[in-house]
């Protein structure tokens, strides 16, 4: 019997961790993530945009997985303005929580930019490209920003955050 065992138990933990591979990986844009064999489609939008000064927008972002592997996520994604010459991190939205998000081949996943629109003033940020960072997939990747001037509440933090990543349509 324990010859039938030790190999059951090294199939299984072959098994477990070739399932578990992609867990917090993915690549994005179609590219593939050497770490993990996860391949992932990003799209920015279409947004909710805020059309006036101090409105509220939103901005979906839908992660697809394009690859034969499970990828998991379990985290917020990095956000970052850019324009201007500036660069402003955005946060994470508080109180939100990340769950474990698996997606299979061809399913989607989602999160939100919400921002406030900024005046074109002193205290707004005037975005033209938006950096983001898949968890686990290494380098940002930049997206036109087509929502106009963010709010700053600070000289450098812009009155807007990123949610986590979740399944798509919740």
């Amino acid at each position: 019997m324990r010859t039938i065992r030790v190999p059951l138990v090294v199939t299984a933990l072959a098994a477990a961790l070739t399932l578990t591979a992609c867990d917090g990986k993915s690549g994005d844009d179609g590219a593939k993530n050497a770490a993990s064999d996860c391949v992932v489609a990003v799209e920015v939008g279409p947004g909710n945009a805020a059309t006036m000064a101090g409105d509220t927008g939103n901005v979906p972002v839908t992660v697809t997985n394009r690859g034969s592997n499970l990828c998991t996520f379990r985290a917020f994604p990095g956000v970052e303005l850019t324009g201007g010459g500036s660069s402003w991190s955005v946060a994470q939205e508080k109180d939100a929580k990340p769950a474990k998000v698996p997606l299979r081949k061809g399913e989607a996943a989602t999160f939100t930019i919400t921002y406030v629109r900024g005046d074109g003033g002193s205290l707004s940020a005037p975005a033209k490209t938006v950096k983001i960072t898949i968890p686990g997939a290494g380098d940002a990747k930049s997206y036109p920003w087509s929502y106009g001037d963010v709010a700053l509440k600070t000289k450098n933090t812009p009155d807007a955050s990123v949610g986590p990543i979740q399944v798509a349509g919740d």
